[in-house]
C-alpha cells in the first residue's frame, strides 16, 4: 500500500459516500429542492397554477412540468422505460392509460378517493384513476358562424356546404382526436364504413393543425369555421377567442381523463402526495370553475359545482372503450397512411 493512501476499507467507504453524494445532488434541483417532473396535456395555465400551489405547500419541492399531447406522453414514457424521468402522468384519455398499463408502463397506487369512482373510471389493478369526464364535440368560430348554423350532428359535417370550412388537429399526437376518430369509426356498422366516413370528412377538411395553438389561431383568424374538439379546452379558449361549443345531437364521446405514476418513477412517494393534492374535492371544484373540468368523482356535492355545468346538455355515446384501446392504433395507422389528405382517392379505391 502506498504511503498516504487510505486503507482499503476506508477507501471503499469514501467511494460509497462520494457516490451517494452524487446521487443526492442529481436528485435535487439547482437550488437544492427535490424535483418532481409532471407530464401533462392540461395546458400551461392549469399546470403553472398547481406548480405554484404545491410548491407553496411543500417548499422543498420543485415542480417541473412538460406540456405535451397525450400520444406524445405515451411515446415518451415508453421511450424512457429503462430510465424513467417523470414522476406523474396527469391527463390523457383512459384508452391511453389502458394501453400504457397493458405495456407495463404504469405502477399501481391507491389514492384515498378511489372508492368514489365508478368501476368504468379506474383500472381494476390500480394503475390509473379517472380525474375528469371530458365530452367531445364541435368547436366553432362564433363570429363567423351563428350557433343555429352549426352542424346539428356528426353526419352533417360531410355535407358539401362544409367543404374547406373544417380544420382538424392532427390525431396522431392528440388523445382528444384519437378518441373522437375512434368514436366516429365505432358509430358506423363496420370499421371499413368508419374509414369511408373519415375519408368523406377528409374531403371537406381544409387542413390539419400540428398543435392546439395552431388550431385556435387559425380558426380565430377565419381560416376555417369549426373543428372537432373537447369541451373544457373550448370553454377555456373562449376567454381569449370567439369560440363556442356544440354537442352533436346523436351523442358525444365522453372520455375519462386519468392520472397515474410511471413504472419506476423517481420520487414515487412525492408523486402520490402531488396526486392527492390536485384531486381533493376543493381542488376539483376549483378546476371545474376555472378550467371547465368535470370531476369524475361521484362524491362531489352537485350544489357546489359551477353554474356552467348546468347550462349545457349532451348525450354520451355508448362506446366499447376496450376495443378502442386495443384497436385504435391500427385505425390511426390506416387513417394516416391511406386517408389523410387523400380522402377522395380512398373513396374511389374502396367502393364509393
Amino acid at each position: 500500500m502506498a504511503i498516504g493512501a487510505a486503507p482499503p476499507d476506508l477507501a471503499v467507504s469514501r467511494l460509497v459516500l462520494l457516490v451517494a453524494a452524487v446521487l443526492t445532488l442529481s436528485a435535487c434541483s439547482g437550488d437544492g429542492r427535490t424535483p418532481l417532473l409532471v407530464y401533462s396535456p392540461h395546458g400551461k395555465e392549469m399546470l403553472r397554477a398547481y406548480e405554484e400551489a404545491f410548491e407553496a405547500a411543500n417548499p422543498t419541492v420543485d415542480v417541473q412540468w412538460i406540456d405535451l399531447g397525450s400520444q406524445e406522453i405515451v411515446d415518451r414514457i415508453r421511450g424512457e422505460r429503462a430510465n424513467p424521468q417523470a414522476s406523474v402522468w396527469w391527463g390523457a384519455p383512459q384508452t391511453m392509460f389502458m394501453e400504457a398499463a397493458a405495456d407495463s408502463l404504469l405502477q399501481p397506487f391507491a389514492p384515498s378517493w378511489a372508492d368514489a369512482l365508478p368501476a368504468s373510471a379506474k383500472d381494476a389493478q390500480g394503475r390509473w384513476f379517472g380525474t375528469y369526464l371530458t365530452p367531445e364535440g364541435l368547436l366553432y368560430n362564433s363570429d363567423a358562424l351563428p350557433e343555429a348554423d352549426v352542424p346539428a350532428d356528426w353526419d352533417a359535417l360531410l355535407d358539401p356546404e362544409w367543404a374547406d370550412r373544417i380544420l382538424i388537429r392532427s390525431p396522431l399526437e392528440s388523445g382528444t382526436m384519437r378518441t373522437i376518430w375512434g368514436a366516429l369509426i365505432l358509430r358506423q356498422p363496420t370499421v371499413e364504413d368508419g374509414y369511408r366516413w373519415l375519408a368523406r370528412l377528409d374531403v371537406n377538411t381544409k387542413g390539419y393543425a400540428a398543435n392546439p395553438n395552431q388550431l385556435y389561431l387559425r380558426i380565430s383568424r377565419g381560416e376555417a369555421d369549426l373543428t372537432l374538439w373537447n369541451l373544457p379546452d373550448t370553454y377555456l379558449q373562449a376567454q381569449t377567442y370567439p369560440f363556442g361549443f356544440h354537442a352533436p345531437t346523436s351523442g358525444v364521446p365522453v372520455l375519462v381523463d386519468a392520472i397515474g405514476i410511471p413504472a419506476g418513477a423517481p420520487q414515487a412517494d412525492l408523486a402520490r402526495q402531488f396526486i392527492e393534492f390536485v384531486t381533493t374535492p376543493e381542488a376539483l371544484l376549483l378546476q371545474a370553475a376555472e378550467y371547465h373540468r368535470i370531476p369524475a368523482r361521484t362524491d362531489i356535492p352537485a350544489d357546489q359545482l359551477p353554474d356552467w355545468m348546468a347550462d349545457g346538455t349532451f348525450t354520451p355515446m355508448d362506446l366499447d372503450w376496450d376495443r378502442l384501446a386495443s384497436e385504435g392504433q391500427e385505425w390511426m395507422q390506416v387513417w394516416d397512411e391511406q386517408i389523410k389528405g387523400r380522402g377522395a382517392a380512398y373513396l374511389a379505391e374502396n367502393g364509393e
